[in-house]
């Protein structure tokens, strides 16, 4: 500790003062359209140990789960490396991808399997869901 990451061409950078709480593998149709066409692997951290360099542009829509949310890009080369629940502020959601170890903290759980493309291979490892499960914290 502390963890990092960033964007693909490093004008925003991040610092993590914080071990990660969980990670899941989404394949809700959002994260689909995030992760040009695949599951992404958001992992969670807590808000108040997150700190950003750098300029983030945001998107918001609601998450098939009914959820609002907030998405974090870079307005440069448009990496997607944030997502913030309204309900969960004091979570903040990180691409797996984005951090600099993005071998950090392996996928836990499989969720919104009901929505992933019938080519999508789930890892029989896993526990998978259908749907949204219960919030990490």
């Amino acid at each position: 500790m502390p963890h990092s990451a960033g964007c693909l061409c490093g004008q925003v950078r991040i610092t993590i003062d914080a071990e990660p709480l969980a990670a899941r593998m989404c394949w809700c149709r959002l994260c689909q359209y995030l992760g040009g066409g695949s599951a992404t692997v958001n992992v969670a951290f807590p808000s108040d140990k997150v700190t950003t360099s750098g300029d983030v542009r945001w998107h918001a829509s609601t998450a098939d789960s009914g959820t609002s949310m907030r998405r974090g890009f870079c307005p440069e080369c448009g990496t997607p490396i944030f997502s913030l629940a309204e309900s969960r502020p004091h979570l903040t959601f990180i691409r797996a991808g984005a951090l600099d170890n993005p071998s950090l903290i392996a996928p836990q759980a499989v969720i919104w399997t009901e929505a992933a493309p019938d080519w999508a291979h789930h890892d029989p490892d896993l526990p998978h869901y259908p749907a949204q499960i219960p919030p990490v914290a």
